[in-house]
């Protein structure tokens, strides 16, 4: 069996690695994949335009027996939707499906008609309309870009003059361009947020591990939001009673709502969700892929084989699957290029990747270019040392002990990862 991953992040290496271990899989090509994915075991790097619908399914018909997707642009632009009618196996879902990411207008929506508990919202693309509704809505409120900006189009606003600059750079200056045409203005919402994945089938739904996201680039939750700065699993704030309210609440009416529109949707659904005091969840954003960094912790968590879930999840057989985890916690820590997530500073070498790491510690590659066996930086989030152990804790230590064994000058990782669960450890 050869599986093709579309992607070139850390999010693409930790699911190659996985894929790999399934002794079923022969060679699983990574388009067009990092200095990570070429030395894995088993995988290997492909030239490949993601981005162009019809080389992926020419690829994958000449070379693959599964596509599975991992950034959430190709499967916005529909690159799924061209596999199926080629009659090619590939997870993820339509682009009908997608715009829950691809537009949060649009989600925003389907939440308000299917009932799903979100933050309370309004819609523009006119500049004047988007002030004068802040005039009415004091911060602290949430400026979101309503396409896609790589995980960086959202401003939590702590201050009027915050929201105001935001609505400016987004409507005014377009600084996302064509992804901040249009901007949703939410309500700020109190509580901790948890990121809950879900394998979905057209009907059936299979939860992933939970997870906690650290967005803020700096310590103490400070600082502009990244893609992510780091993630471990389980999350202590998704208790059993709360995962049953997600799961009832949110993803059970997201897949009936889907389906009942006749755009059944299949593959990875995230939720990204805001549990209060009283640990009620409400919707922040959904993405329709795997999350980047919490795949690494999850992944390093999973006991099961993945390839098998997908096949089962095609089959619309998820209510059959079982997935097992390690009852061990896993913590992902990243590491920044200079500058990020502002302006880069890319080109530095990195030492201290060829070093032993241990059995239970692994560092999944992103921004990372090799050369001549010499590593440098080459993007904003450069890689994720991920480790297990038996709590939070003492995976972060394992991840910080990695992490300063590893040296590329200006580059940067926050320590307090995980901070949450160790206070409640």
């Amino acid at each position: 069996m050869r599986i093709l991953i579309l992607g070139s992040g850390g999010r693409e290496h930790a699911l190659a690695w996985k894929c790999a271990q399934d002794a079923r899989v022969t060679e699983v090509l990574v388009a067009p994949g990092n200095a990570g994915t070429a030395r894995e075991p088993r995988c290997r790097n492909v030239a490949l335009d993601i981005m162009d619908n019809a080389a992926v399914v020419a690829f994958a018909r000449a070379h693959a027996d599964l596509t599975l997707v991992g950034p959430e642009a190709p499967l916005v632009q529909g690159v799924i939707d061209a596999l199926r009618q080629a009659g090619l196996a590939a997870f993820g879902p339509s682009a009908a499906c997608a715009r829950l990411e691809g537009s949060k207008s649009f989600a925003k929506a389907f939440m308000q008609a299917h009932a799903i508990p979100t933050a309370a919202y309004a819609s523009f693309d006119d500049l004047a309309a988007a002030l004068a509704y802040l005039d009415a809505h004091p911060a602290p409120i949430v400026i979101k870009a309503d396409g896609l900006a790589a995980g960086k189009g959202v401003v939590v606003a702590m201050s009027d003059a915050e929201a105001r600059a935001a609505v400016q750079d987004m409507l005014g200056d377009q600084v996302f361009g064509s992804a901040g045409a249009r901007v949703v203005i939410e309500e700020f919402l109190q509580g901790e947020e948890a990121s809950f994945i879900c394998m979905v089938d057209g009907q059936h739904v299979l939860a992933m591990a939970s997870s906690q996201d650290h967005k803020r680039v700096g310590e103490g939750d400070s600082g502009p939001n990244t893609g992510g700065m780091g993630a471990y699993s389980p999350a202590p704030v998704v208790t059993a009673a709360v995962h049953e309210r997600i799961l009832q609440k949110i993803i059970a009416p997201t897949v009936a709502g889907m389906a009942a529109a006749g755009t059944p949707y299949t593959g990875f659904l995230y939720a990204g969700v805001m549990i209060d005091a009283q640990g009620e969840p409400y919707v922040i954003e959904f993405n329709c892929r795997f999350g980047d960094p919490e795949t690494q912790p999850v992944m390093m968590r999973l006991e099961s084989s993945l390839p098998e879930l997908i096949e089962l999840a095609l089959a619309g057989q998820l209510d059959r699957a079982q997935a097992r985890w390690s009852p061990q916690a896993a913590l992902g820590i990243v590491l920044a290029a200079p500058g990020y997530p502002g302006p880069l500073h890319t080109g530095e070498l990195i030492t201290g990747l060829d070093d032993e790491e241990g059995s239970q510690v692994k560092t999944f590659l992103a921004g990372v270019r090799e050369q001549e066996g010499r590593f440098y930086v080459q993007g904003g989030r450069v890689l994720c040392v991920t480790a297990l152990a038996d709590d939070v804790a003492a995976a972060r230590q394992k991840a910080l002990t990695r992490l300063a064994a590893l040296h590329s000058p200006g580059s940067h990782y926050r320590r307090d990862i995980g901070a949450r669960a160790i206070a409640r450890e």
